[in-house]
């Protein structure tokens, strides 16, 4: 797994996994799908020389009925979806996550393949910038969008001497409620929790042991992953 170092300011080049090799036109579907089994991923990258000619998925292969021949003997329809060396990872998530993959292509100002971003170290990304493997308790609030308002909730956990280390909001398609899951530097949130039901906040749940956080962490992990199509 790369080490993630200076998370604000990584781009598409700094999470280029260096394990997993392209596949060529003379491949087989078998050789193909042997590997990505071993890496645990349903996509590949095609490479002639440096050209990227597209990902290859296993459907595509299972669809071949032949997997026993080279790749280049089919007629395939690829996608051809990719990252530039200099992209910031976040835009490497959004599109992993909007074409359901399980690695990006990498490609450098020449449009020359440097190599695939995976999605397992793009979660590995998300629990750093989210400050999961920070020790500290989780707050998980529900409100109305009409209600939402940053600097109210973060001046109430200010107010109790605990600091915010990250937060995001989810809500749902058709619903007008925001659900806010705060990640705080302590595990002692009695005050904290007191203050947010003095103001009438919905505290959808808390989490302050770490057995708890692992299985808040996992399930996320899991809901993510399925997400992510793995």
């Amino acid at each position: 797994i790369t080490s993630v170092e200076n998370y604000t300011e990584m781009v598409a080049v700094d999470l280029i996994s260096h394990n997993i090799p392209p596949l060529k036109t003379s491949d087989t579907g078998q050789t193909a799908l042997n590997l990505m089994e071993i890496f645990r991923i349903s996509h590949l990258p095609i490479v002639n020389n440096q050209d990227f000619l597209g990902l290859i998925s296993d459907n595509d292969i299972y669809d071949m009925n032949q997997p026993e021949e080279s790749i280049g003997n089919h007629e395939l329809t690829l996608l051809k979806p990719f990252v530039t060396s200099d992209q910031h990872l976040f835009e490497v998530i959004g599109l992993a996550s909007r074409l359901k993959l399980t690695v990006v292509p990498v490609l450098d100002s020449n449009n020359h393949y440097k190599g695939v971003v995976t999605t397992l170290d793009l979660i590995h990304y998300i629990a750093g910038v989210s400050s999961m493997e920070q020790p500290g308790g989780i707050i998980v609030l529900e409100i109305t969008e009409r209600d939402y308002s940053l600097a109210h909730i973060a001046q109430i956990i200010e107010s109790n001497n605990i600091k915010v280390l990250s937060m995001y909001i989810t809500s749902p398609a058709d619903s007008t409620r925001l659900e806010v899951t705060l990640k705080v530097n302590s595990t002692d949130l009695a005050s904290v929790l007191r203050t947010f039901e003095r103001y009438n906040y919905d505290l959808k749940t808390w989490i302050t042991t770490d057995d708890s956080l692992d299985r808040f962490y996992s399930e996320r992990f899991d809901l993510l992953m399925k997400y992510l199509n793995m």
